[in-house]
């Protein structure tokens, strides 16, 4: 079975550049100011990206979709859910009812 091709992007978020910690936090702002169902395609140079995008996406609940092929640059897709955890805005690694 193949995988399945990622659907096309609401929004586009660029990280060209951006390493983990400023990475997710734009990406929770982003994420966040887009309604439930919004499917964001995250442009992301970062190396750790491939781990930490659906590593996020399972903490907090929204739906890793996949890698996005683009032969311009590395991108990824997920989709903002409804029943989400919210992340700490100055730390979005951590659930925000951590102290």
């Amino acid at each position: 079975m193949s995988a399945q091709p990622a659907p096309p992007a609401d929004i586009v978020v660029d990280h060209t550049g951006l390493l983990c910690v400023t990475l997710l936090l734009r990406r929770r702002a982003a994420i966040y100011g887009a309604g439930p169902g919004t499917v964001a395609h995250i442009i992301a140079t970062d190396p750790a990206a491939p781990l930490d995008l659906p590593a996020w996406c399972h903490m907090t609940g929204h739906d890793y979709l996949s890698r996005v092929p683009d032969s311009d640059h590395t991108a990824f897709a997920l989709r903002r859910t409804a029943g989400a955890r919210r992340t700490r805005s100055d730390a979005p690694w951590y659930p925000a009812d951590m102290g």
